[in-house]
C-alpha cells in the first residue's frame, strides 16, 4: 500500500464544517489500513504537514494525494501532474472534468452516478460517510416538538413554516455551532431539512447530507428535501416524511399530526450497516487495493480509451439522426 497524503486547505477556523469532519472521519477509517497523514496548503498548522514541503521530498512512486476540496480540485490536479492522485469526491457539478488516470471515490451514489457520466473512463468507487457512535436512541422522553438549523435551511422553511408552527407547538431553532447535537436530536421528536433552494443558489449538489441521517439515528422523525444525496437514503412515506409539499397547510397538518402521533421511526438494523465503522474499513480496504493495483500498472499501459469530447457527441448525434432518417425513408 501507498501512503496517502490527504490534502485540505486547513483543519481550523474557516476551514470547519460538515465537510471538513467527514474527511478527518474517513482519514482515521484510511489510517488503520495504511499510513496516511493530513497535508494542508493554505494554511500552514503546526501540527500537520504543509504541501509545499512535502512535494520537496516526497517520492513520485510511493505514495498517493488524495484531494477533495472541489473548489481547488483543478489548481490542486495541476500540481500534481506527475504524482497519483486520487479525487474523494462529496459534492457534484463543480464543472471541471478529471482525467481517466485519476480514481474516483464518491461518498454517495448521486455523486457517483454523476461522475459516472462525466468520467466513463474512471475507476470509480462509492464510500458513505460514516455515522458517528454517539447518534443513537437513548430512548429518553423529548421536550423539543420540531428542531431545525438555520443554515441550508429554505426561505419557506425560515419565513413560512416555522413561524406557522411556532405558534402551535414547541420549536428550537439552531443558529450555530451545537457541541452536542447528539443530545439535542435525542430531545427532539421531529427534525426539520430543507436543503434544495441552499444548493441550487450555491450551484453544486448537496454531497451527503449528514444531518438528517444522525437525527434518524437519534428517533427523530425526519421532514426534509430529497434533492442530490440525500436521496441515497431518505425514502418518503418509509422512513421520512417529504417537506414543502404542495402547501404550508398540508405541511402543518402532516408535522402536527406526527408530533401528536408520539410515533418513531423504526429501522432494522441492516439499514445502519453501511455506515458503520467496521465495514467501511473493510470497503476502503478493497477500494485502496483495487487503485494501488492500477497505479502498479499504469507504467506498463500503452494505449487509453478515448474520452468523449464536445464534436465527437455532436458527431454521434449526426449519426443517430441520420440512422433514423435512413430507417424511416426505408420503411
Amino acid at each position: 500500500m501507498r501512503k496517502l497524503y490527504f490534502l485540505l486547505p486547513g483543519t481550523k477556523g474557516k476551514f470547519g464544517g460538515g465537510g471538513l469532519w467527514a474527511e478527518l472521519k474517513i482519514i482515521k477509517l484510511a489510517q488503520r489500513i495504511c499510513e496516511a497523514n493530513i497535508v494542508t496548503y493554505r494554511q500552514k498548522e503546526d501540527n500537520n504537514l504543509f504541501l509545499t514541503d512535502v512535494l520537496k521530498t516526497v517520492n513520485s512512486h510511493d505514495c498517493i494525494f488524495v484531494v477533495n476540496w472541489g473548489f481547488d480540485v483543478p489548481k490542486l490536479i495541476s500540481k500534481l501532474k506527475k504524482y497519483h492522485v486520487i479525487y474523494h469526491a462529496h459534492s457534484a457539478d463543480y464543472g471541471f472534468r478529471l482525467p481517466s488516470d485519476i480514481p474516483i471515490i464518491t461518498v454517495s451514489r448521486n455523486t457517483m452516478g454523476y461522475w459516472g457520466e462525466q468520467a466513463a473512463n474512471s475507476l470509480i468507487y462509492y464510500l458513505p460517510n460514516q455515522l458517528g457512535t454517539e447518534f443513537y436512541d437513548a430512548e429518553k422522553s423529548r421536550d423539543i416538538d420540531v428542531l431545525v438549523q438555520t443554515r441550508k435551511s429554505s426561505q419557506y422553511l425560515l419565513k413560512q413554516l416555522i413561524p406557522a408552527l411556532q405558534s402551535r407547538c414547541k420549536v428550537q431553532v439552531i443558529n450555530g455551532y451545537v457541541e452536542d447535537l447528539a443530545a439535542l436530536f435525542n430531545r427532539s421528536k421531529i427534525y426539520l431539512y430543507d436543503s434544495a433552494e441552499y444548493w441550487i443558489v450555491s450551484g453544486v449538489t448537496e454531497g451527503f447530507g449528514l444531518p438528517p441521517l444522525e437525527a434518524l439515528a437519534c428517533g427523530c422523525n425526519i421532514f426534509s428535501s430529497v434533492n442530490h444525496a440525500l436521496a441515497d437514503y431518505l425514502d418518503p412515506g418509509f422512513n421520512c416524511y417529504k417537506i414543502g409539499c404542495y402547501s404550508l397547510e398540508y405541511d402543518l397538518k402532516c408535522i402536527l399530526k406526527v408530533i401528536n402521533s408520539q410515533t418513531q421511526p423504526k429501522l432494522p438494523g441492516s439499514f445502519w450497516e453501511q455506515y458503520k465503522e467496521e465495514n467501511l474499513v473493510a470497503r476502503l480496504e478493497v477500494i485502496l487495493k483495487e487503485i494501488n493495483i492500477f497505479f502498479d500498472s499504469k507504467s506498463e499501459i500503452k494505449t487509453q480509451i478515448k474520452e468523449l469530447n464536445f464534436w465527437q457527441i455532436q458527431n454521434l448525434k449526426v449519426n443517430r439522426l441520420l440512422a433514423k432518417v435512413k430507417s424511416k425513408s426505408s420503411s
